[in-house]
């Protein structure tokens, strides 16, 4: 079978593998989800050929920028693609379908490998994501799972994902747990382009006849912000509070951020970000339990005074359904309550759904 020169980001499941020429820091920003990196120019190579062609000349530019190609595609072809058999069909594209993928498919072709150029490249598999985020939301039914602060919510995700129901865990492709002091070590948040990639390919893989369960969540986590039309859909669907005793959920914050504990000094900074709320005696407060080490006594402060307000204050406004919300009530946040848990809400979403049909 004769494969075409190019394809539609609709057909990239047709090809073993998608390979993204452009540059890592293009590639960093966003790229194809599963797309790998292969680059036929890097950072300072593309900043090179531009600077040529502003300063000295097109021609120039080109001579350029076709030597370093020719460069990196013979070191993908020794190193990256030396193990392919010759069955392998890979989908290739730049930031528009021009000549950096162009020039990458004519030597996999010549090769004698059927690969092809994704039409209009990364910028029309951009267009796609962000009119797709436009309707794709509301494709689904939701389940927000509305809770204070520590009940547990994303472990609860993690669970009905583990069980096989369909979960949308936003703070998970955030890589922020979208809080004041919910930034993961070590970890930076994605672009906004990334993070909306990453919401689109997990909602085109979920069957709209299922329900989808997600956490209630601002309009920003960190520094992305949710696509409007999936907030907005959110806020209209059905609610289920979770409820857990204080202690509980001081017992489980502290294990879920210990990384602030053998870090105070981190803490402390974050926690001045909550003086223009609070005012400086009361966060000065808080810093003095971190000194002393009293993380029970802080994190049961911060709830009383910041966090569980705060959350009340968000649901009750951008939730209209949470006052008819089921409760679900865990006593225990221990891994196989959460479980538990996690097995009733699928259950009693099958029935629902039952007696809807």
């Amino acid at each position: 079978m004769k494969f075409p020169d190019t394809a539609s980001i609709a057909q990239a499941d047709l090809f073993d593998e998608v390979i993204d020429v452009r540059s890592p820091a293009e590639y960093a920003e966003d790229h194809v989800p599963g797309a790998l990196n292969r680059p036929v120019l890097d950072d300072a190579e593309r900043a090179e050929v531009g600077t040529l062609y502003k300063q000295v000349s097109p021609f120039a530019s080109k001579r350029r920028g076709a030597a370093l190609v020719a460069c990196n595609i013979a070191r993908h072809l020794e190193e990256s693609f030396a193990q392919k058999d010759r069955a392998w069909r890979p989908l290739v594209y730049c930031w528009r379908g021009g000549k950096r993928s162009g020039a990458m498919v004519h030597v996999l072709r010549e090769v004698g490998w059927q690969a092809a150029q994704l039409e209009g490249g990364y910028k029309a598999f951009r267009r796609e994501v962000v009119a797709s985020l436009a309707t794709l939301p509301a494709a689904f039914r939701y389940l927000v799972l509305c809770g204070e602060t520590g009940s547990a919510k994303s472990r609860l995700l993690e669970a009905l994902a583990a069980a096989g129901a369909q979960a949308l865990d936003l703070e998970g492709l955030a890589r922020h747990r979208g809080s004041v002091l919910g930034r993961l070590p070590g970890e930076p948040q994605p672009a906004q382009k990334m993070f909306e990639t990453r919401v689109w390919h997990a909602l085109r893989r979920f069957d709209p006849a299922r329900p989808v369960f997600v956490e209630a969540e601002s309009k920003k986590i960190g520094e992305v912000q949710v696509p409007e039309g999936l907030i907005q859909r959110m806020r209209a669907s059905d609610c289920v509070r979770i409820a857990a005793p204080v202690a509980e959920r001081v017992r489980f914050l502290l294990a879920e951020y210990g990384h602030f504990l053998g870090n105070p000094i981190a803490l402390k900074a974050q926690l001045d970000c909550l003086a223009g709320l609070h005012g400086n005696d009361t966060v000065h407060a808080w810093q003095a339990l971190a000194d002393r080490g009293a993380w029970a006594e802080l994190v049961g402060e911060l709830l009383a005074s910041h966090y569980d307000p705060a959350y009340r204050r968000s649901t009750d406004k951008n939730f209209p359904r949470l006052a008819e919300a089921r409760v679900l009530d865990l006593p225990s946040l221990a891994p196989d309550a959460i479980r538990r848990a996690a097995e009733t809400l699928i259950a009693e979403a099958a029935r629902e759904a039952a007696a809807i049909v």
